[in-house]
């Protein structure tokens, strides 16, 4: 599976979720897995790599804006992973697996636990990972 990032340059809450979700990526079950693609929604390599994160992120339908850094998982085809159920706090994406910012804490900082969670319930969501 991967595991997207869509972030932008220069945003600490980025990094830290880069951070964060590389520290569990370097651990099994995920390390076998999972891999990631950051989307950089203002990239400094240019115009070309700002079209391809925007371009995947409107793809996504279901991303706020204004609660970017997202994580979202495909599978390996870039098939988005259907939700099963409502989402069960202000961090879950409705219709796919996958995790948002949510600023009205006024932290809006992704903790490891919810990264964790998204990728438990992708594993869970096509049977362990035997998709990937």
């Amino acid at each position: 599976m991967i595991a997207h990032v869509i972030g932008h340059t220069g945003c600490r809450k980025c990094e830290m979720l880069n951070r964060r979700l590389d520290a569990l990526l370097e651990k099994e079950p995920y390390k076998s897995a999972f891999r990631k693609v950051y989307h950089d929604t203002e990239s400094p390599e240019g115009m070309e790599a700002r079209e391809e994160a925007l371009v995947f992120f409107c793809k996504a339908q279901c991303i706020n804006p204004n609660r970017i850094p997202a994580l979202i998982i495909t599978d390996e085809n870039g098939e988005f992973i259907p939700r099963d159920g409502k989402p069960k706090n202000s961090n879950q994406l409705y219709q796919y697996v996958g995790i948002q910012t949510d600023y009205s804490d006024g932290g809006g900082i992704l903790p490891p636990e919810r990264i964790k969670e998204t990728l438990d319930e992708a594993l869970s969501a096509v049977g362990g990972g035997s998709r990937h």
